[in-house]
């Protein structure tokens, strides 16, 4: 199959500042094309489509992006630079951006902690945090 399947974001005529907020942030990123009404843009070589659609639709958490991170740092980096500008955290990892995009920011390692045989007290652990704290995430899988 030579059409790859990508999302298509629907903007209240914040495209172009969303693919250029999200390009700023994730390494290897570039607008490919834009005009008025669409850009397209990619983020470490996955496509994205921003439509602008107009107010009538609005993002929620039933769709969100993740992030998988290699360390703390990268956790604080996307943490940090998502809810930048008017983003907002919520709990267990997740977060909004300025533009309402949901998007979950956890450690690469999250499954195998989850399945160390201590995966109820990871999840306790992880239930009471905003962003994700890998030391505290492992001190319950050690426990």
């Amino acid at each position: 199959m030579s059409e790859k399947t990508y999302p298509c974001l629907w903007f209240d005529g914040q495209a172009k500042a969303a693919a250029t907020f999200y390009c700023s942030i994730f390494p290897e990123s570039k607008i490919i094309q834009e005009s008025p009404m669409v850009v397209n843009w990619e983020l470490n070589g996955q496509r994205f489509m921003g439509l602008n659609g107009g107010p009538m639709f609005q993002f929620n958490e039933a769709c969100s992006f993740v992030v998988e991170c290699a360390n703390q740092d990268e956790i604080d980096y996307y943490w940090n630079s998502l809810i930048a500008d008017g983003g907002q955290a919520s709990r267990c990892g997740w977060l909004k951006d300025q533009f309402g995009l949901s998007w979950q920011i956890i450690p690469s390692a999250l499954s195998k902690l989850m399945g160390q045989g201590k995966g109820q007290k990871v999840m306790d652990a992880l239930l009471k945090m905003r962003k994700l704290e890998i030391a505290v995430l492992e001190a319950a899988a050690n426990s």
